[in-house]
């Protein structure tokens, strides 16, 4: 019959090494991390067809019954049952590809979809209690890895978890998915899912390609809130504006930011963006109205033209399976300016 290490006994064993943050020392340091499903599937072995004998010396055969329950016992084993997950991200991603059953408890800033706030027992994601954690009594712990003393913590106490770092590339928020896919038992549902996606995502990078060629690229500033914090194309969300062929005024800033640079009025008034991303309408009521209000904006091409696009805050800041629907509403902006012509 077939063995499979049930993942209840295997993860507390499986080390992870995560890259997180954005501090100096990760360029030096390596990192090196084992997923859970790369680990299951290292680990599922096919022992030999062995029964065990009879009295008489003859080999006794094991019924069908015997052998379909036996697998039912495993199957319901494999796989974990009381989910916490302390990311926002995992969160979705967890509900996306059917495991939403399986979550017992979410941090407090996972609210989608919205049926999670059912499952928000006051767990911070931010400063995390590993005894009331411990307390709901999981089997698998799901977080961005950011909190080493927690993975520590749980270590210790034998709980498994699993890390999703903050993605890179879109490429890597498929990636997680179908590692969470695998480790919850829905890896069919992953791969439909990742499927799905990325048939979105060429869709609209053939939006993007029929568009009439400009003689500069678009030119654009995303706002993470109201004192003008941005982001530059070496993070995740500028990362999509590259792929769509967009130009960051961010990039322009020459002092470290770690990819998360603080613009001032005069910068932005000065590169002057075709296309301005309000990534903060949610927790900050920021809208094309009140940017326009601002000293001297009206004078902006973008607001001028109309072309301050609000976004939902949470699609804007997490690599989850929604990442879509904010590129959508980007190449939506970019056939917006270029059916109106772009400002020279």
């Amino acid at each position: 019959m077939k063995r499979i290490t049930r993942l209840a006994t295997l993860l507390p064993f499986v080390m992870v090494a995560v890259a997180c943050g954005t501090s100096a020392d990760d360029s030096s340091s390596e990192a090196v991390q084992t997923t859970v499903a790369e680990t299951l599937s290292e680990t599922t072995e096919l022992a030999p067809e062995t029964t065990a004998p009879a009295a008489n010396g003859e080999v006794a055969e094991e019924s069908d019954a015997e052998v379909a329950n036996d697998q039912i016992e495993e199957d319901e084993m494999l796989y974990p049952t009381a989910i916490i997950s302390l990311s926002p991200t995992a969160t979705e991603m967890l509900y996306a590809v059917g495991a939403g059953d399986q979550v017992l408890a979410v941090d407090d800033f996972s609210n989608f979809p919205a049926e999670t706030a059912d499952k928000m027992p006051g767990v911070s994601g931010y400063d995390p209690n590993v005894e009331a954690i411990i307390g709901l009594g999981p089997d698998l712990i799901v977080t961005d890895g950011t909190n080493s003393d927690l993975l520590d913590a749980l270590d210790r106490a034998g709980i498994p978890h699993w890390e999703g770092p903050a993605a890179v590339t879109v490429d890597d928020t498929f990636e997680q998915i179908l590692e969470l896919g695998a480790a919850t038992g829905h890896a069919e549902e992953a791969g439909a899912l990742v499927d799905e996606l990325t048939a979105d995502l060429d869709a609209l990078l053939e939006r993007i390609a029929i568009l009439p060629e400009l003689e500069t690229p678009l030119t654009f500033y995303h706002e993470l809130d109201s004192t003008y914090y941005s982001v530059t194309s070496e993070t995740f969300i500028g990362s999509t504006y590259t792929l769509l062929g967009l130009r960051n005024i961010a990039d322009l800033v020459d002092e470290e930011s770690y990819g998360y640079p603080q613009l001032s009025a005069e910068f932005i008034l000065d590169k002057d963006p075709d296309i301005i991303f309000l990534a903060c309408t949610i927790y900050c009521g920021e809208t094309p109205e009140s940017v326009a209000a601002r000293p001297g904006w009206d004078a902006l091409s973008a607001v001028a033209a109309g072309h301050v696009v609000p976004l939902n805050d949470d699609i804007a800041s997490r690599w989850g399976p929604r990442i879509i629907e904010h590129m959508s509403a980007v190449v939506d902006a970019v056939e917006a300016v270029t059916s109106t012509g772009k400002q020279e």
